[in-house]
């Protein structure tokens, strides 16, 4: 089945939510040592005891489309038509980043029963074109350190780790063992490509 992603305005798929969750077996460890000279950083995957699910109900502020702050937001997507109404299965929702001449990814979601089909790949790559008609330098997204197969998948679209934060979304972050990851793509700014 061939799958069409088409544009979702904004006055039609705003606060539409986006039902982000996941379950995990292993997370990236933040092992660190600092002294007065250097700081030294090391990421390690490791397993959980127990598997663990992360849903939008435990979050204070849930992902949904075109939130007040992404005020210059654009948002693409796939979506079926289910019982007379109109169901989102993947988006990605793009912002610019105008001070610092980056495209961000705010939102990148695939339901679960279109997995391994490309559909994320295909949402990139317009990101990625997006980028590239808008003349930025780089694009950014955010996960969690929890997240491997996001990670995975970022890394094989060619993002890099660029930073972390420990302390993002609570003051528990790290023996949550959910850090805050801020990945990078660097546009070719030679000739445009990526």
């Amino acid at each position: 089945m061939e799958y069409t992603i088409i544009p979702l305005p904004k006055e039609e798929w705003k606060g539409t939510p986006i039902m982000m969750r996941y379950t995990t077996e292993e997370y990236f460890d933040l092992e660190k040592a600092e002294d007065e000279d250097s700081f030294r950083v090391k990421m390690v995957k490791k397993k959980f005891e127990m598997p663990v699910t992360h849903t939008p109900e435990e979050y204070d502020f849930p992902d949904s489309l075109y939130q007040d702050h992404w005020e210059k937001a654009q948002a693409w997507g796939i979506v079926s038509e289910k019982n007379g109404k109109r169901e989102l299965m993947a988006c990605i929702e793009i912002c610019p980043e105008e001070w610092s001449n980056r495209l961000m990814v705010t939102e990148l979601w695939v339901a679960d029963e279109l997995h391994r089909r490309g559909i994320g790949t295909r949402l990139m790559n317009l990101a990625k074109e997006q980028a590239r008609l808008q003349n930025r330098r780089a694009i950014i997204l955010e996960t969690q350190s929890c997240n491997v197969r996001a990670i995975s998948f970022y890394r094989s679209q060619g993002f890099e780790l660029i930073g972390y934060d420990t302390c993002c979304y609570t003051n528990k972050d790290i023996d949550r063992h959910e850090i805050r990851f801020n990945f990078g793509f660097f546009m070719d700014a030679r000739d445009g490509r990526f």
